[in-house]
């Protein structure tokens, strides 16, 4: 399957920092979250169904990820 993402509007979390180690997701996209390296906008992007993306923020949120 291929996904044009070459309009998507990326976004950054309110809690990305300074320190360059950031991710932006792409909102528009029903049932799917694409996900890229804000360091490399030109490169791939990842692409999780919504429910497997929640479940990864949600983890992050309780700490089960470790210090990040």
């Amino acid at each position: 399957m291929h996904l044009d993402l070459s309009r998507a509007t990326w976004r950054k979390s309110t809690h990305s920092g300074s320190g360059g180690n950031c991710v932006e997701v792409a909102d528009g996209f029903p049932g799917i979250t694409p996900v890229r390296d804000s360091k490399n906008p030109a490169g791939p992007a990842l692409v999780f169904h919504d429910d497997a993306f929640a479940a990864f923020v949600a983890g992050v949120k309780a700490g089960n990820f470790g210090a990040v």
